[in-house]
């Protein structure tokens, strides 16, 4: 019997000591085989083999494995069902994110070569980690992935009606374009149908979770933005402050200095539902009367510009509801009044 898991809620490899474990596996799976790369504290280099992909096949190996074991594979279509399936056989599961493992790019490319050097890539800590979780709230990530993909098919089926309708000024009356527009209307009430049957859906969601109905608190977040809100996030402790989930959420850059001087700045790698969902956010806010139009004032009367000013409402409504799910707290709005006046008081 292994010992019971400690919940990790860090992201990060590099500070993850790996000294702690006695074997490093490093995985490269595919539809048809599987490269196993393995390295302990004696080792200076990984130990690779090549077999085909077998799920028991690799639990087997797994167990025959003495003292703590840490494994890492790419983040891919499969990476979550190997999480769960594997989550039990080892000390604890690394799934890398393969955007920054940059040295599988270089020479020859195979599967024992890229699980060689995987494996080398973990014992340096090198490796960023993507976060994957056993909780029942992931799947509220797939009801969210599948809402998405109906919304862009039904964007598509309203823009081709539209663009077949343009094309010839509406006035074709041929057998040809009947059935076209047939079709389309058929896609399109399909869309129509479907997107409300989610909106239950959701609807259902908020009912049912707290953390969802205190969202929905916030200026122009709504059930569905609540919900993708905490799909994508499921647990705010792992994100050490807010400018870490700012950088995830994409609402800020990254300054690029060298030498003592500053040049420019990048953004980082963000998600994109986040953002997305805070812009949209920004923009239903300032249309009413509420908190986040009092700031977006606020901050054109002492002259910033309207564009940096609905960005700085988005990063309003990304710090709050990061507050809301990492300390379980409703929304209290008008804070940013008591800052400003600390701030100003502070100047005299």
């Amino acid at each position: 019997m292994r010992k019971p898991k400690v919940p990790v809620r860090s992201a990060r490899c590099k500070s993850l000591p790996t000294e702690e474990y006695d074997h490093l596996v490093a995985i490269d799976w595919s539809k048809a085989t599987m490269a196993i790369a393995r390295l302990t504290k004696q080792m200076r280099e990984p130990v690779v083999i090549e077999t085909r992909a077998d799920l028991e096949e690799l639990k087997v190996y797994l167990a025959t494995l003495r003292g703590r074991t840490l494994l890492t594979f790419e983040e891919t279509t499969t990476a979550h069902w190997l999480y769960v399936e594997l989550h039990d056989s080892v000390e604890r599961i690394l799934i890398c994110d393969p955007y920054r493992n940059r040295l599988l790019v270089e020479g020859p490319k195979t599967d024992k070569i890229d699980a060689r050097k995987l494996c080398l890539l973990l014992k340096a800590g090198l490796l960023k980690e993507v976060y994957h979780s056993l909780e029942e709230d992931y799947h509220l990530r797939k009801i969210v992935s599948a809402y998405d993909d109906v919304v862009k098919a039904g964007v598509r089926l309203l823009n081709q009606r539209s663009a077949f309708s343009l094309a010839d000024g509406g006035a074709s009356e041929t057998e040809e374009a009947h059935f076209v527009c047939k079709h389309l209307e058929t896609g399109i009430a399909w869309y129509e149908e479907t997107k409300l049957a989610y909106a239950a859906l959701f609807a259902q969601l908020r009912r049912n979770d707290v953390r969802i109905r205190r969202l929905t608190a916030l200026p122009g977040i709504a059930d569905i933005f609540a919900t993708k809100i905490v799909a994508r996030v499921i647990d705010a402790r792992r994100f050490p402050n807010a400018a870490h989930y700012l950088s995830y959420c994409g609402l800020i850059k990254h300054a690029r200095t060298s030498g003592g001087r500053l040049y420019g700045r990048k953004s980082p790698r963000y998600c994109r539902t986040l953002k997305a969902v805070y812009k949209s956010a920004a923009m239903a806010a300032l249309q009413g009367n509420n908190p986040m139009r009092e700031y977006y004032n606020h901050l054109t009367g002492k002259g910033v510009a309207e564009h940096n000013a609905r960005h700085a409402v988005a990063r309003m409504l990304a710090r709050i509801s990061y507050g809301i799910l990492k300390t379980a707290t409703p929304y209290q709005p008008y804070l940013w009044r008591d800052r400003t006046k600390r701030a100003e008081i502070q100047c005299v």
